[in-house]
């Protein structure tokens, strides 16, 4: 479990700090200073830190032994009253995330792939390059299902965003209806195995495949 907790944390911690900075920095963009203004576009992670998503669901999730390692940062405040568009540019804020996880993830990816470079190995102890070759290996995988994660259409997941600002108007009005249900919703999605039976296929898949490069 320690060593588990060792290769998730560092690149858990990275993921969703830097989802909630792009939810905060696409909104700035779109015209919203209020992420900006509350000090959420920094990498401090004091500012993001949420007991439940931060720290206690992923825990959970590493003492259960799931193949489905995720959890989550304080949602960064947006407001639409400065957009032009409220619906339109909500969804774009919400596409930031998970945009921003796929792009860690193939970061991750290729860095992982450079460490099978011999010169790098040459140069970097073993221990150290097991080490990162852990972090990035988890990089991947945890960037992967986060991105995958909040692109399910339930808000107030970003999915459940995207759809609320793309479908036609009397679907979105419905749709948003879910919100204050959507906790419920992922929470019995998650416990009942269905998330797990979802992600975990291509978190397996893409691991054996990963592992290759360790």
């Amino acid at each position: 479990m320690l060593i588990k907790l060792i290769a998730a944390a560092p690149p858990l911690l990275v993921a969703v700090i830097l989802h909630e900075i792009a939810h905060g920095w696409a909104a700035e963009k779109l015209g919203d200073p209020t992420a900006r203004s509350l000090g959420r576009i920094t990498v401090n992670p004091l500012r993001h830190a949420d007991p439940f998503l931060t720290l206690l669901l992923p825990g959970m999730l590493i003492l259960a032994g799931s193949p489905v390692i995720f959890g989550g940062a304080k949602p960064v405040p947006v407001n639409p009253l400065y957009f032009k568009n409220p619906r339109r540019d909500m969804a774009y804020v919400a596409l930031a995330g998970p945009v921003t996880n796929f792009v860690l993830a193939a970061i991750c990816y290729i860095l992982l792939q450079s460490l099978t470079n011999s010169i790098v190995a040459f140069f970097v102890p073993p221990l150290i390059l097991g080490l990162l070759a852990l972090w990035l290996v988890h990089g991947v995988l945890i960037n992967l299902v986060l991105g995958l994660f909040n692109l399910l259409p339930v808000p107030p997941l970003d999915g459940g965003r995207i759809a609320v600002g793309f479908l036609p108007i009397r679907a979105a009005r419905a749709w948003a209806r879910l919100e204050p249900f959507g906790l419920l919703i992922v929470i019995a999605l998650l416990f009942s195995g269905v998330i797990e039976a979802t992600l975990g296929p291509i978190v397996e898949h893409t691991a054996k495949h990963l592992l290759r490069f360790e």
